[in-house]
């Protein structure tokens, strides 16, 4: 799977571990999460969720990676990769999916079609 390397852009958003957010987090960057969420993410980055991540939401990112815990509704215009300790218990429309040996998904998926990601991402994430 791909990974990509956190810190060095200031779009950057960390939830750590011990952190805990309930509501509405918007950003425009790549968000990476090791605490625990609840509520809505929107980004037109990149969604990720580390092993000890824990997220329950309803999530709108360009790429989702999931090595932690997720339940909720992921819509990931690009890929969304589930890895060996990821465990996902939600409904996905995606534009790819990648799932390692070992990962838990439990939901329905819908493929989207590049037209529709692209229509999707300009109607669902306006950021002001």
């Amino acid at each position: 799977m791909r990974r990509k390397t956190v810190g060095g852009n200031s779009g950057d958003t960390i939830v750590g571990q011990g952190t805990e957010i309930q509501g509405n987090l918007k950003a425009t960057g790549l968000i990476r999460v090791d605490g625990k969420i609840e509520g809505t993410v929107e980004t037109k980055g990149d969604f990720v969720v580390g092993s000890a991540g824990h997220v329950q939401a309803e999530i709108t990112a360009q790429n989702v990676i999931v090595s932690g815990q997720v339940q909720g509704k992921i819509t990931a215009l690009g890929r969304l990769e589930i890895g060996k300790t990821g465990r996902l218990y939600a409904d996905a429309s995606v534009g790819s999916l990648a799932i390692e040996d070992g990962a838990v998904y439990q939901g329905q998926c819908k493929m989207l079609s590049k037209e529709s990601t692209e229509d999707e991402f300009r109607d669902e994430i306006a950021v002001e």
